[in-house]
């Protein structure tokens, strides 16, 4: 009756212990999901950049009249070229 008893807690055991793992690994895919669609996507581009591709680094240098920094050859706020 002994071994009976012991052969049910081990057959429970492994039981229980499958369906712990395969709740682990549906989590680790709905978590590896959710980062895949949220914080994988890259930001997006502001107006001017969308079709430009990747951007680098722009110098920017003041404006002569009103002194506000500006991408080098735009027109700044004030409507000077810079």
């Amino acid at each position: 009756m002994q071994k009976l008893i012991v052969l049910a807690v081990v057959v429970a055991a492994v039981w229980y212990g499958f369906k712990f793992l395969g709740r682990l690994q549906q989590a680790r895919k709905a978590e590896a999901k959710l980062r895949e669609s949220g914080a994988g996507r890259p930001a997006k581009k502001a107006p001017d950049q969308a079709g430009k591709g990747e951007v680098g680094v722009e110098d920017l240098v003041p404006c002569p009249s009103c002194g506000a920094y500006v991408r080098a050859g735009s027109t700044c706020s004030c409507g000077r070229k810079a």
